[in-house]
Formats: structure tokens, C-alpha cells, sequence
């Protein structure tokens, strides 16, 4: 059985540092060691996953704790996936030399000493500091080309200088391209863009040093022709400006994905991951001033014609924006949800539906799933087909397997999983629909808000909440808010004792379904995130139980992040008191 360490959206945990399992997502299991078996498979591409051991459900629970409002422990030290179905397969790895390389092209990891040493000078090459750089020098060298061309050759002192400064501008770019052979090794030869900066390399520096010993050696006939052929034959900088922009593009893209893991294969360097082999996260195919640095939508298009050629499905998951679907063979399918927040819970379930009729219509079909990050709510999306699937069991299972192949641990440390405690909520939410009502949304409840309780307020604004205001939206439309400060439409109390404000909330309109709850600060000192306000969060009333939501600070929209934790206390929490009326809804 191999080992498991925790991986937390927490950059004050240590990688390898073990801990218990929470319940909302922030964590990932990365595997420390595994062994793979591929005898007896025709072809090892892809092995399933072992069953569960310690198995442990939250299925009856609705929001990941107990009645009493305290999170839900996690039994079994380490958890597995039950794997029923052929179509949930988890790529493993060709030896290919002194790297292995996931046959998806997802991702490579160095063995020896060697290939680290490739992967750090890769790493440093690759940045965008160093291609800006480049960027620069290269402007200075065609100042110089300009300058040379313009200031009169018996000028010998200003020519030694200029001369001395393109020299030295060829062997940066020749380090440069050194270092890039080093790193890319045989890869690099194999690449024609690669061997066309070589060749620039090459013919810029032949004709620098030519022109530079001519300028040196003296102006007579002959060697004024030569100098000026060369300040001809040097506008090949200009090739190299093109270059550096390719190289600045590539360093962008990179920047923007962080550590996500990319598509490496082939001619593709993208930003999405193969979670399963039918499965594909990504982010947004852009086009215009975006594609220089995200996906460009004509290379997306090109790597699913020809990876998935009529047999891909296109799941949008962005209201904030949009493309010509005719990239993608108009197969396209939209499901707005605007950013940072969650797919209501009817359209996951019917998202579902239509995924699972694709997916079972042929055994060739992937989906291809994004947002603009391709991670909150790409992974919710995600992780509702592989519970519809029936690829795991729990919600929980999923967001960790999605974390962990979304996740490149070898580029950085950040979480790249589900972003958002509101978005793990509704796929623990999915998973009671799936395992416990049938595949059927509960009825939901409706409910009116009768108080809500804000605890441990010190530190945060004014320190007594009377800086808060907060907004009740429904149906995609606001229809209540509330301010603490001067009272509208609630009675609040601020109680020094337990540092708590109790805000009676005396005319509540009825809520039905999906509710986001959203609050503002009118305190400078509260920082707006996601949603540009202090904090909010996502419910569903059919899984609200004993009329009463209960949400810590890490279960909140916002002061989950690790950089809110020096404002939000960490006992900080708010307390959602309902009544259960029995009437139509009016939002």
C-alpha cells in the first residue's frame, strides 16, 4: 500500500508534512512512493487505481459536520478509491532514458542528478525575467545595427564601444542557447523553432565577429565592403526579435498557470491536465491579447482535432466570457456560473446527465472541462462526473484526486484544486444526490433567515461588526440585504464578552434553493477577494438540517485563504438560524 502525505492550499505547511484529512477539500493526497504493476495489461498505458481500504462515507451528513455544527473526522489513516468502471484510468509512467514522461504528456520527473540539474537550468532559462531581458538586448543591438549604419566610420572610438557591447549582447544569447541544449538535451534537436534560434545564434555571431575584425583591422577597400555587407546581413536581429517573442509568450502562459500541470507533448504546450483519460481540465481557450498569455483557442482547437477528432465534448464553464464555438466543431456546451462561485446544483445534475450520455454513447468520447483557471469550477464540474461516474465514492475522494493531478508538486507548492469552500460544499452536496436520493435533488425547503450570529469579530474592522453589511442573493437576483450599522431591516447586538454580534433578522424573505449569502465591509481594513467583498458563501436548503448552518472560518468563502488568515481569527464563524415555513417561494 503506498503512503500518502497531505498536501494543504496552505504555504505555511510543509510539503511532507502528515496530518489528518479535512473535509472541505484544501487537501490533497500525493502519493510519496508507487508501485506499478502493468503485467498482464495489453496495453500499460493506464492502470486502475486499488479499491478502497478504510474505507469512510459522509453521505449522510449534509455539510460535512455533525449536528452540533463541529466538522465530521475522517476514519482510516489512508483512503483509497473503489475503481468499477474501465472508463476511470489513471496514467502511469514510460521510462524514457534518465526522465520518465506520463504517456499524457502531462508532466516529467527527474530520476538522476543529471536531469534535475536540466529541469533547474530549464526552469531558469524558461523564466520570464530571462526572456524580458532578452527582449531588451535585443532592442539594444538594433540601436547599435541603427547607429553603426548612421555615424561615419573614421569615428573609430565610438565604433570600439559599440562594437564591444554587441559582442557582449552575442555571448549572452549564446550562453543562453547553451544552457537550453543542456536542459532540453536531444529534445532540442528534434525542435524546429529550437534549431531556427540556433541558426540565428549562429549567424548573428559570425557576422558580429566579422564586423567587429573588419572594424578592428581598418577601412580599406576590401574591408569596407565587408563592413558593409555585415551592417546588411545584421537586420537578421530582427529575426531574433521574433524569436524572443515566441520565448516571452511561452514565459507568460507559464507564469499565469503557475504550477498547474501542462500538456508537454507532441509540438503542445498548454495548460490543461488529463485527470482521467477521458476527462481534461483546462483554462480558457483565449484569443486576441489574452492568448499571449493562456491557452490560445486555435491551439486548443488543434490539440483536440487532432488528439480527439470528432469524439470530444466542450464543457464552458464561464459566464464572464465566451468564443467562436466554431473552433471546437460547435460542440459546446455552456454551463454559466461566474467566478469564484458554484454551478447551481440543478445544472450540475443535469450536467451529469448529459456527460454520462456522451460518455457512454462511445468508449473514444472525452470531455474536455473549463473555466477561466481551469481549477474551482472546472473541478467541481470534474468531480460530479466522477462520483456520477462512479469513479469514487465520496466527494471527498474526488477533490483530492483532482487536487493531486491538477496540482504539478516539482513547480511549486500552491494548491491548484477546487478553489473555493462553497465549491467543495456542492459536491458533497452532489454526492447525497447521487449515493442517498437516487440521482434526484431533495425537495428543497423553504426557508426564512431568522438570525444570523457573527463570532470572534475582533481584529476584523472596527473590531464589533458594525462595519458589516451583507446581501441575500436567490435566483440570481438580490432580494434582501441588511446593514449592521444603522440597522436596516435587522436588530443587531454587539456582546463584548463573547465577541460576538447576534443580528435578528425580522423580515427575511422566503429562500428557496440554491442561496449565496454575501458581505461587505465598509472598514478599509477588510479586504476585498473572490467576489470583490470580505467573505460569502453557497447553500442548498434541502440539505439544511436542525434549521441551522454552521460555517468556521475555513469553510467561508474567502477568510479560507491562507493569506485572510492574519485578518480572520481563527476561531472566527458564522451561524445561520431558519425557520421552515410552508409556503411558495418568492425568489
Amino acid at each position: 500500500m503506498s503512503k500518502y502525505t497531505q498536501f494543504y492550499n496552505n504555504n505555511d505547511v510543509d510539503d511532507d508534512e502528515e496530518c489528518d484529512l479535512g473535509m472541505h477539500g484544501s487537501a490533497v493526497l500525493i502519493p510519496e512512493e508507487t508501485n506499478i504493476n502493468i503485467n498482464g495489461f495489453e496495453n500499460p498505458q493506464f492502470e486502475d487505481l486499488h479499491q478502497t481500504e478504510n474505507h469512510s462515507s459522509v453521505h449522510e451528513h449534509s455539510n460535512g459536520k455533525n449536528s452540533d455544527g463541529s466538522p465530521m473526522e475522517v476514519a482510516g489513516e489512508e483512503t483509497r478509491c473503489k475503481m468499477p468502471s474501465d472508463e476511470f484510468k489513471v496514467p502511469i509512467v514510460d521510462t524514457t532514458g534518465s526522465v520518465q514522461v506520463l504517456n499524457n504528456g502531462n508532466k516529467q520527473i527527474p530520476l538522476t542528478n543529471l536531469a534535475k540539474a536540466q529541469l533547474k537550468v530549464r526552469r531558469f532559462v524558461e523564466h520570464l525575467a530571462v526572456r524580458l531581458i532578452g527582449v531588451l538586448l535585443v532592442f539594444v543591438d538594433i540601436i547599435i545595427v541603427i547607429v553603426d549604419i548612421i555615424i561615419d566610420p573614421k569615428q573609430e572610438a565610438p565604433l570600439e564601444i559599440y562594437d564591444i557591447v554587441s559582442l557582449c549582447i552575442w555571448f549572452y544569447f549564446f550562453i543562453e542557447i547553451c544552457l537550453r541544449i543542456f536542459a532540453k538535451g536531444s529534445e532540442f534537436f528534434h525542435s524546429k523553432l529550437d534549431l531556427l534560434d540556433l541558426a540565428i545564434v549562429v549567424i548573428t555571431g559570425s557576422v558580429t565577429w566579422t564586423y567587429v575584425i573588419a572594424d578592428f583591422t581598418g577601412a580599406n577597400s576590401d574591408v569596407g565592403k565587408i563592413i558593409m555587407v555585415c551592417r546588411v546581413l545584421r537586420v537578421v536581429m530582427f529575426g531574433r526579435l521574433i524569436s524572443e517573442r515566441r520565448h516571452v509568450t511561452k514565459a507568460s502562459r507559464k507564469l499565469v498557470s503557475e504550477n498547474k500541470r501542462r500538456y508537454l507533448q507532441d509540438g503542445f504546450d498548454l495548460d490543461l491536465t488529463y485527470v482521467t483519460d477521458r476527462i481534461i481540465a483546462s483554462s480558457f481557450p483565449s484569443s486576441g491579447k489574452q492568448s499571449i498569455y493562456r491557452n490560445p483557442i486555435s491551439e486548443v482547437s488543434r490539440f483536440l482535432n487532432t488528439k480527439h477528432p470528432d469524439h470530444y465534448k466542450v464543457i464552458n464553464l464561464c459566464s464572464e466570457r465566451h468564443y467562436d464555438e466554431s473552433y471546437f466543431n460547435h460542440q459546446v456546451i455552456r454551463v454559466q456560473t461566474d467566478d469564484h462561485n458554484v454551478p447551481k446544483l440543478e445544472e450540475l445534475l443535469k450536467f451529469s446527465k448529459i456527460a454520462k450520455e456522451w460518455m457512454e454513447a462511445d468508449p473514444k468520447n472525452v470531455m474536455f472541462i473549463h473555466c477561466k483557471g481551469g481549477k474551482g469550477r472546472t473541478g467541481t464540474a470534474v468531480c460530479t462526473w466522477l462520483l456520477e461516474s462512479e469513479a469514487f465514492q465520496t466527494a471527498k475522494e474526488c477533490l483530492d484526486f483532482f487536487g493531486s493531478r491538477r496540482t504539478d508538486l516539482d513547480e511549486g507548492d500552491k494548491f491548484q484544486g477546487v478553489q473555493t469552500p462553497s465549491q467543495s460544499r456542492y459536491v458533497h452536496y452532489f454526492e447525497q444526490v447521487k449515493f442517498k436520493y437516487g440521482g434526484q435533488i431533495p425537495e428543497p425547503k423553504d426557508l426564512i433567515i431568522e438570525n444570523i450570529r457573527i463570532r470572534n469579530l475582533a481584529g476584523l474592522g472596527k473590531g464589533d461588526g458594525r462595519d458589516l453589511y451583507f446581501e441575500i442573493i436567490c435566483s440570481n437576483k438580490k432580494v434582501f440585504d441588511c446593514r449592521f450599522e444603522n440597522g436596516l431591516n435587522c436588530q443587531s447586538i454587539y456582546d463584548h464578552a463573547s465577541d460576538s454580534l447576534s443580528a435578528r433578522i425580522p423580515h427575511c424573505p422566503v429562500l428557496h434553493g440554491d442561496v449565496k449569502i454575501r458581505f461587505k465591509s465598509s472598514s478599509r481594513k477588510v479586504p476585498e477577494d473572490y467576489d470583490n467583498c470580505a467573505f460569502f458563501f453557497w447553500f442548498h436548503t434541502a440539505f439544511i438540517t436542525d434549521n441551522r448552518l454552521f460555517l468556521p472560518r475555513d469553510e467561508l468563502d474567502n477568510p479560507h485563504k491562507s493569506k485572510a488568515k492574519k485578518i480572520y481569527s481563527e476561531s472566527f464563524n458564522v451561524e445561520v438560524q431558519f425557520s421552515e415555513i410552508k409556503t411558495e417561494s418568492i425568489c
